[in-house]
């Protein structure tokens, strides 16, 4: 960290600090090392062509649209679920990208060859045009789509250019779902599940902005200032619901300081989560009282998505730094849960953890 930026952040912190009179210190962010990136990537290995247990979420309109996992969904039928399949081939994207060295890097290699090959992904996108796929995934989905195509375009490899090729035509796809669906979406899904609306605008936002599509860039920026702009006084006090995996509270901050410039994302702040602003402010895990039910073990999810937000915020803004002491300890209460977890957790909250654990990297040590 810069001499003149540590300064102003220990100014900003010591006059945070001055309710109480108590020194803050800021930890370190939980860093991700090579032994956990082989952990983690342990969680999709299992899963990723593992075809059942399946939910596949479809709505029939014949017998004629049942059929095997693997036959409607050739490239994301495992880990349970479309979208965990999805976000289970991002985590191992992503690992890759950034520990080069990982025990299984030429299985992972392969299984991603396996998986998004052209002829994979044309059926993938047969599949969404559908007569009653229109709204299939719709919008957890969509954003996760678009972080897996991100994630591709960044990653300086030739597997990367491949399979970025050949997942291009759902990308066009889910990029012309979301230019017809928002207009149209009137009010924002405020919920800590799937279908949360800023949750989703933040990776798409993330997608258009890497790769310079303007027209989604603004549709979501847009969308955003009408959605939020308005809003006062978050209720963080009402949060967790008991199957969060999503904080609205937190997502739509995360969303904001994207499409805001720094003088409008402070006066907002101001008014819709001031006490952010503190460094005593304090807000408790979500604990999680049974790891074997599909539900209840979401508040590891919610752990780990408080915490990317966290990160984020304070790498954008050096005044929330007090914010990492916080992030820490949602890492830190839900990380060691994960590998050996059941099944239930185990498909999807991998990828939870790399995005809170790569996020927290990008801040400076």
């Amino acid at each position: 960290m810069k001499p003149a930026l540590f300064t102003l952040l220990m100014l900003l912190l010591s006059c945070a600090g001055k309710e109480t009179g108590e020194k803050i210190t800021i930890r370190e962010p939980v860093q991700m090392t090579l032994e956990q990136a082989n952990h983690l990537a342990a969680l999709p290995l299992a899963c990723l062509q593992t075809e059942y247990p399946n939910k596949l979420g479809q709505t029939l309109g014949s017998q004629e649209d049942l059929d095997q996992p693997h036959r409607l969904h050739p490239a994301f039928y495992g880990c349970f679920d479309w979208h965990s399949s999805v976000h289970g081939h991002w985590s191992l994207v992503k690992l890759l990208k950034e520990f080069p060295e990982l025990e299984n890097a030429n299985m992972i290699r392969v299984m991603l060859q396996e998986n998004i090959s052209a002829t994979n992904i044309l059926a993938e996108v047969a599949y969404f045009q559908g007569a009653h796929s229109k709204s299939y995934e719709r919008t957890y989905g969509w954003a996760w789509l678009l972080k897996l195509a991100e994630e591709l375009h960044t990653w300086d490899d030739p597997l990367a250019c491949t399979l970025e090729k050949n997942l291009q035509p759902l990308t066009d796809l889910i990029v012309q779902r979301y230019l017809e669906f928002l207009p149209r979406l009137l009010y924002p899904i405020r919920v800590g599940e799937h279908t949360n609306t800023a949750f989703g605008l933040s990776f798409v936002w993330d997608y258009s902005n890497t790769v310079q599509d303007s027209a989604l860039k603004s549709a979501i920026t847009s969308r955003a200032i009408d959605f939020y702009m308005d809003d006062v006084g978050c209720p963080m006090n009402w949060e967790p619901s008991g199957y969060d995996f999503l904080s609205p509270c937190f997502e739509e901050i995360d969303l904001m300081r994207r499409v805001l410039d720094e003088a409008q994302f402070s006066e907002w702040m101001g008014k819709f989560a001031p006490q952010l602003a503190s460094g005593n402010f304090q807000i408790a895990v979500g604990e999680v009282s049974d790891r074997s039910d599909g539900k209840l073990v979401h508040l590891d999810g919610l752990n780990f998505s408080r915490a990317w937000v966290m990160y984020g915020l304070a790498n954008q803004y050096p005044q929330y730094s007090h914010l990492i002491n916080r992030a820490n300890e949602h890492v830190k209460y839900s990380l060691p849960n994960l590998v050996g977890d059941t099944y239930e957790g185990g498909h999807w909250l991998g990828s939870f953890a790399i995005y809170a654990l790569s996020t927290g990297s990008k801040l400076p040590v």
